[in-house]
């Protein structure tokens, strides 16, 4: 599992469970340990097609007898990556249930033109409709209460996109600059939503931001929007030339005590 040592330029891997919660409690300021299914995947039968979902869950999870708050976790446009399964962790040891639906259903990039051609693939309708049968099949293995959505780049799209359209289903939405959806979708939008973004970031410009801003006043809409002087992709620490430590680690800080406010209340 990769985390970050010393920079951002140190990437490493810590395989060792007790060490990566060490350094996890230290940089992120994390409570507790986290673990997941051996495999940490369960299946997922969307109308669409079967694919898996990642889940974490705490370390002291007690088999359903308490109800735990619902973290769904959008990947980026690289598909399942190890950076997706770490963050999945990072909210295990925060005592959410994290669950990762595939929407590239096992297939992952390993360049820009691949990762591209995937993301261009993506029904809007299909990946909604995998995110609802994630969060319904959570509910059903586990006694899941209110849940949030969160994600990155592409998967921040669909967070957002998914909060306007699942709105029944999310209590809280959190996506990491993702695009935002055209006015009419957005309009529907009721779930309470913290907006992150990088002002130099080239696809998600402060000019989008703004706008997302502009339509959350005309709509009177529940949005927050915070923006770091960082890059597009500046909380992936597997991405030494974007990762902007001091960015995701506040972000970081943010996007708990927002869930928390919304998921644990």
């Amino acid at each position: 599992m990769r985390r970050v040592f010393g920079s951002a330029r140190e990437c490493h891997i810590i395989r060792d469970t007790q060490k990566r919660n060490e350094f996890n409690r230290s940089f992120f300021g994390f409570k507790g340990d986290c673990r997941s299914n051996e495999d940490g995947t369960i299946k997922l039968l969307a109308p669409q097609g079967e694919s898996t979902a990642v889940v974490a869950l705490p370390d002291d999870a007690d088999n359903g007898k308490t109800a735990l708050p619902v973290v769904v976790l959008i990947h980026e446009w690289w598909g399942i990556s190890d950076h997706i399964r770490d963050v999945a962790s990072r909210y295990a040891g925060e005592n959410f249930l994290c669950v990762a639906p595939d929407l590239f259903r096992g297939e992952t990039a390993r360049d820009p033109q691949e990762a591209g051609r995937l993301m261009q693939s993506l029904a809007i309708e299909d990946s909604v409709n995998t995110i609802k049968t994630a969060i319904d099949e959570v509910k059903r293995r586990y006694n899941a209460s209110k849940c949030g959505i969160t994600g990155f780049c592409m998967g921040g799209t669909f967070a957002l996109r998914a909060a306007c359209d699942l709105g029944d289903d999310l209590a809280a939405a959190i996506p990491f600059y993702g695009d935002v959806p055209e006015e009419n979708v957005l309009a529907k939008l009721k779930v309470p939503t913290l907006f992150i973004a990088g002002k130099r970031d080239n696809w998600i410009t402060p000019e989008k931001v703004a706008g997302l801003e502009e339509s959350a006043r005309k709509h009177h809409l529940p949005v927050e929007a915070r923006s770091y002087d960082a890059d597009h992709a500046f909380f992936n620490d597997t991405r030494p030339e974007v990762y902007d430590a001091e960015a995701a680690q506040d972000a970081w800080r943010r996007a708990l005590d927002f869930f928390r406010e919304h998921l644990q209340k």
